[in-house]
């Protein structure tokens, strides 16, 4: 009889004691030692229709629950989950990666194994540039050490990690060691009260300050710290697509989402009339920026993330994002009186006008009918196109309740993503929007809903293929075969659907939607190829006002 756990049980162990309760992925024949062990561990196993769909279950899942993990075999299995590792990555999303292998004693003059690529370290090599920390944990004496390692860097820096595990010493014992307390690197004391007081000294002298709070504030559990902030200033909020719900949207200090030329006119305005923009957590990259529609100036900002500190063009090295961020929960400031309506007041969240029996469905009305729809219990899951861009100006009541890959934009990524969302948080209903050609890419996850008893709500934007590529350059590689959708409940033996041409249909399909709790409900929603949210209807406006200016974009 062994003494201690294997090196396989370990992992399980420290994962379920970091809050992972589910592991998404598919089984391969390196890897079935570790799904056995996993089938009889604390963690349930979730196997999908395909590794990307994995991937991006538990994407979605690590950030909802603050760590997700995708288990899969060598290389075959690996490989295909390379794109969700990515986004996870960029993204700032701690994923466990934990990938099946060849054994170490099978590996002995080279030979030539099923799925091996190159040379035996060759997906490593791959993953080493995808995530923040990468083991293969070959040798018993330092395998608990290293499973500890990578698991605290994905804690650390809210980035996925990689873990090989060979098939031979899944079940092997390993040697115990003295965990390592949770801690991370100190603020330099000076340079932090030195940007702490020019921070201070701005935001004072400030006329309109505003707070941008985006994905970073949510990765690091900064919610509160934030609505105290903005209590403590009286400064509103705004958030970014990418961030969008990183507080609630019913908060009396939130204003709205800033996105350039593609968001409110009048939160745009707002923000880039601020002499004081406090940018926390931040992402600057194109779509957050509206395609770099967006106007902030260095010089009346503020800067702080996990990796960098700037003031105005003062950079500040060795300052924690956190330390930063409850630094300012201790100065003085001036008082200053809220000037500005929160968003609730704000949004035309009234039910849209009574639905005409025969008027074709828009983008635009469907996006005020499923505002009018979102419930307490839902969260919004947006994958990327016009479904993205339109669920911007939708109305989420509490934080963490919309997800969207609004950097990376890797499209196949809402309704795996709801599936993890749904694991994650089984209180949550996901409301999942999603293009016909991203549909097509992952939609058959739907069988995963249907086997684990989930029952998502999916609105397929159906406008014969790529329809934010259209506005860009038009041709024939934007097309997509046409798909019943709506007749895919006959495949899976299970859940309903609706096929939906007018503003009345929609209606009456959300109500019965909304009913059937049974299993997943499926809203396939005709559009013409040419229509586009109001999103992108002002996003275009601006450019093209720009152009004509002679302004560069």
């Amino acid at each position: 009889m062994r003494n201690g756990l294997s090196i396989g049980e370990y992992l399980i162990q420290r994962l379920h004691d970091h809050g992972v309760r589910h592991v998404f992925g598919i089984p391969g024949d390196y890897v079935l030692g570790f799904y056995d062990q996993l089938t009889n561990s604390k963690l349930k196993v979730v196997t999908t229709c395909d590794e990307q769909g994995a991937g991006f279950a538990a994407d979605a899942y690590a950030r909802i629950r603050g760590l997700g993990a995708v288990c899969i075999t060598y290389c075959v299995g690996g490989l295909k989950v390379a794109n969700t590792t990515a986004e996870a990555f960029a993204e700032k999303s701690p994923v466990v990666v934990i990938s099946g292998a060849p054994g170490i004693k099978e590996r002995e003059r080279n030979p030539l194994l099923h799925h091996k690529v190159r040379e035996f370290d060759t997906q490593k090599k791959v993953f080493e540039q995808l995530t923040v920390a990468s083991t293969v944990l070959a040798d018993t004496q330092t395998a608990f050490q290293e499973i500890d390692r990578v698991l605290h860097a994905a804690l650390r820096y809210k980035r996925p990690v990689y873990i090989e595990l060979p098939r031979d010493l899944v079940g092997v014992p390993g040697i115990r060691h003295h965990q390592p307390d949770e801690h991370h690197e100190a603020s330099d004391p000076r340079i932090l009260k030195a940007a702490l007081d020019e921070a201070v000294e701005m935001i004072n002298a400030a006329e309109q300050p505003v707070l941008l709070a985006d994905v970073e504030v949510h990765r690091f559990g900064l919610q509160d710290d934030v609505i105290r902030l903005a209590k403590k200033t009286n400064i509103p909020v705004v958030s970014t697509l990418l961030g969008k719900s990183v507080i609630g949207e019913q908060n009396p200090f939130y204003i709205g989402v800033y996105e350039g030329a593609m968001g409110r006119e009048d939160v745009r305005q707002y923000v880039e009339t601020s002499d004081c923009v406090v940018m926390l957590g931040a992402f600057l990259t194109d779509i957050n920026l509206g395609i770099f529609t967006a106007r902030l100036e260095p010089a009346r900002s503020i800067y702080a993330t996990s990796e960098k500190l700037s003031i105005r063009y003062h950079n500040y090295e060795n300052v924690r994002f956190k330390d930063f961020m409850r630094g300012l929960l201790k100065m003085d400031f001036r008082k200053r009186r809220l000037t500005e309506k929160p968003y609730s007041e704000r949004v035309d969240r009234k039910p849209p006008e009574k639905a005409h029996a025969n008027r074709r469905i828009t983008v635009q009305r469907l996006f005020q009918r499923l505002n009018a729809f979102i419930a307490e219990d839902m969260v919004v899951v947006a994958d990327v196109g016009d479904a993205l861009f339109g669920a911007g100006d939708l109305f989420i009541r509490h934080r963490t309740e919309f997800l969207g890959p609004a950097y990376y934009a890797s499209m196949g990524f809402a309704v795996p993503a709801g599936i993890g969302a749904q694991m994650a948080n089984s209180k949550l209903r996901p409301l999942i929007l999603v293009g016909d050609g991203a549909f097509q890419m992952t939609g058959m996850e739907l069988s995963t809903a249907v086997r684990y008893k989930l029952n998502p709500i999916v609105v397929v934007l159906n406008n014969f293929g790529y329809g934010t590529e259209r506005h860009m350059q038009d041709g024939p590689y934007n097309d997509v075969t046409a798909w019943n959708y709506y007749r895919l409940p006959e495949v899976f033996g299970a859940g309903r659907a609706w096929l939906i041409n007018t503003e009345k249909e929609l209606d009456d399909a959300l109500v019965a939607a909304r009913k059937h709790t049974e299993s997943f409900s499926l809203l396939e929603v005709r559009l013409d190829q040419l229509d586009r949210s109001p999103a992108l209807q002002r996003l275009a406006k601006r450019l093209g006002e720009n152009l004509r200016g002679g302004r560069k974009v």
